[in-house]
């Protein structure tokens, strides 16, 4: 027996209509922008929203101070394209360039959207890969703090930290991409404070050669953990996406016969990085289909669909976007308490373009209604508990997920 799923959100967006638009847009002759402009013209899903970004565009050509031409500099190209994607202000339209994450995680994900130049881009064998350490970080008031350590990556078996602030790696300012390539097999001296006032600290970390979608497949069977509390066992996941190929199967598995099938309610963290999956993900947690295993002569059972009937408490912040959003507006709507921070707000239907220079542009081409009109975009996810969390020199501490701890602790007293 073979069971149909539906197809993954990531897909449906790359399956998303293109509709032509015909603008009369002027032309830079710079190569990068106006195929920008092009693409921008062509496949945005709100054509109300492209008298504005007719006008961004003029602005660019026509601006005293800097006017765009074939001969600007790759910066200012770089902050022209910004400006005019921002004049649209909505989610899942972007440029990103190779020396980011962001790039590689997004060409894994629309991998099929760029099939045609994936051996060329990543040869020889067209799997994206990067070199790295399993780390991201953000700024803050000019300062880079680690943000996210995915689990099981290097960053983390090295012992850095959410919170840290990262001063250096061998010795020069840290680059996302540059500051690892060409270092796959060594290790670098990541540099950082743990604490405001604390003395700098130096972390060997091994530099791995990362597959973005098979490193989030990992760092979602990583995070796997059960914790005994007041004689309960509590378990925890993290979805770092939705947009992996085993990510749910591996999800499922743990629920069903693995180390979480014991627990006595689960934790589903969904401060995660990127959206896509299935619309129906939250089905493992609040579908109605029933759990049933394939069992073969031979004895040999498969696993068919899961669902988890113990108690659910959710995580959510600005990181839960696109389908995890949807993910978390299921859980909400069917009852599971969401603790945290409101989600990003940001669920469009997304596709990815190449440009000229092998940047990506991510544009979107389709709006998402939920139920009776009901739009997450701009809007969010609101959770049920709040709890703010400040990620400057955290030290590993999280009050979102012990807020969830606890909601989880006083559920299952009652129960």
């Amino acid at each position: 027996m073979k069971t149909c799923r539906p197809l993954p959100f990531a897909l449906l967006l790359l399956l998303a209509p293109s509709h032509s638009v015909a603008l009369d847009l002027p032309r830079s002759g710079h190569a990068v922008f106006d195929r920008a402009v092009e693409l921008v013209a062509d496949n945005f899903y709100d054509t109300s929203g492209l008298d504005r970004f007719h006008a961004a565009v003029r602005q660019q050509l026509t601006n005293e101070q800097g006017r765009l031409t074939a001969k600007s500099s790759e910066d200012r190209v770089d902050a022209a394209v910004e400006s005019v994607l921002a004049s649209l202000g909505v989610s899942h339209t972007g440029r990103f360039t190779d020396d980011t994450i962001d790039y590689y995680e997004l060409a894994d994900i629309f991998r099929f959207a760029i099939r045609n130049d994936i051996k060329r881009l990543f040869p020889p064998d067209g799997e994206v890969r990067y070199a790295g350490i399993g780390m991201v970080t953000r700024l803050e008031r000019g300062q880079r703090f680690v943000s996210d350590v995915y689990d099981g990556a290097p960053a983390a078996r090295a012992g850095i930290r959410v919170g840290d602030e990262i001063l250096s790696v061998d010795g020069v300012p840290y680059r996302e991409i540059a500051s690892f390539r060409d270092k796959v097999g060594r290790t670098v001296d990541v540099r950082l404070r743990r604490h405001r006032d604390g003395l700098p600290i130096t972390v060997t970390v091994a530099v791995e050669r990362l597959q973005p979608l098979r490193t989030f497949e990992k760092a979602i069977e990583k995070s796997i953990t059960v914790t005994e509390r007041e004689g309960r066992r509590i378990g925890y996941l993290r979805l770092w996406t939705l947009s992996t190929r085993d990510g749910l199967d591996i999800v499922a598995r743990e629920l069903a016969s693995g180390r979480l099938k014991d627990a006595d309610g689960v934790i589903v963290d969904l401060r995660g990085r990127w959206g896509g999956g299935p619309p129906d993900a939250a089905d493992l947690f609040v579908g109605g289909v029933p759990t049933f295993r394939l069992i073969s002569r031979d004895g040999k059972d498969t696993l068919g669909t899961v669902r988890w009937r113990r108690p659910v408490v959710a995580i959510i912040d600005e990181g839960s976007r696109s389908g995890l959003e949807l993910f978390a507006h299921a859980l909400k709507v069917n009852g599971v308490p969401l603790v945290g921070a409101r989600t990003a707000g940001a669920l469009l239907a997304g596709r990815a373009f190449l440009l000229p220079d092998d940047s990506l542009l991510e544009v979107a081409v389709s709006d998402a209604v939920i139920d009776d009109g009901l739009r997450l975009e701009g809007s969010g996810v609101e959770p049920d508990i709040a709890v703010s969390f400040s990620l400057p020199y955290a030290d590993g501490r999280d009050p979102q997920l012990d807020a969830a701890v606890m909601e989880m602790q006083r559920i299952l007293a009652k129960g």
